[in-house]
């Protein structure tokens, strides 16, 4: 079963994906996220794979505009751990790196180890891309931050892991579909949806109370501007149950009433949540 992922082989989504699917999957990167759903759309790929947020950086806004923009629907969730690791060529040392090259984000996340031993920070595009060019260039005293998995596809040496400051750092995956005419599903745990509003007074309080009045928990609420109508916004939520469940039902139609639109991205069983 082939998946589309965003990203360079030994990526975190693809060590997420195989984490998610097992076996059976056949990982196939794209450049983009837009590609990542392209493939997906087009049948090229049966699933897509992709971050909306992780519990440091927040939400992945590409991804979450498109689950929006797309005729896609999640089916399932995932969490993952950031575990990133130091990645050298064979026969490279830690006292004889000298620059170290990865996305601007895991170069952030692990700025203390970075910092405390003098090394000088190259941002790239990605992670697993860092890991490709510095095994490619093979120079003893470049080394790149990246995943665990990245050492295994691309030959590389592990000198140090789990050297991001913050422990507890994870990523949390949508598993999605585009199949014409597949509906958002029933699940049986959360629900992630999103819907725009007229701008009147109360309009949020009056959309959120469809949820509240049914004892409906909303796990996540985060709003996010309209590119094409400056200065208004969309609303994301994750509430948890299925969307075919009876309060659910009568929520998501009383939201329809009130909003502009409303688009279920999908309901699937929840995932345990990491410190829950």
């Amino acid at each position: 079963m082939k998946v589309a992922f965003q990203g360079e082989r030994g990526a975190y989504s693809e060590a997420a994906l195989l984490e998610f699917f097992g076996a059976a999957a056949e990982p196939a990167a794209c450049a983009d996220s837009e590609g990542t759903f392209d493939a997906v759309e087009s049948g090229r790929a049966k699933p897509g794979f992709v971050p909306v947020e992780n519990s440091i950086a927040g939400s992945v806004g590409v991804n979450v505009d498109l689950f929006w923009d797309r005729p896609v629907f999640a089916f399932g969730e995932a969490y993952h751990p950031i575990r990133h690791c130091l990645l050298a060529p064979p026969g490279a040392t830690l006292d004889g790196v000298r620059t170290v090259r990865s996305h601007p984000v895991a170069l952030a996340q692990c700025r203390p180890f970075l910092a405390a031993r003098g090394l000088r920070a190259v941002p790239d595009y990605d992670t697993a891309g860092a890991a490709r060019e510095v095994a490619r260039r093979g120079a003893p005293e470049e080394a790149a931050v990246a995943s665990r998995l990245c050492a295994r596809v691309y030959g590389l040496t592990v000198l140090a892991e789990d050297i991001q400051s913050e422990k507890n750092n994870y990523t949390r995956f949508l598993a999605f579909r585009g199949e014409r005419g597949a509906g958002p599903g029933a699940g049986d745990g959360k629900t992630s949806l999103a819907f725009s509003l007229a701008d009147r007074p109360g309009a949020l309080l009056t959309a959120l109370s469809a949820f509240a009045r049914r004892g409906l928990n909303l796990s996540k609420l985060e709003s996010r501007p309209i590119a094409s109508n400056p200065f208004e916004y969309l609303f994301f939520a994750d509430a948890l149950g299925g969307a075919r469940d009876p309060s659910m039902a009568e929520a998501l139609a009383e939201l329809s009433a009130a909003a502009t639109r409303v688009k279920v991205f999908g309901s699937y069983p929840a995932a345990v949540r990491p410190g829950a």
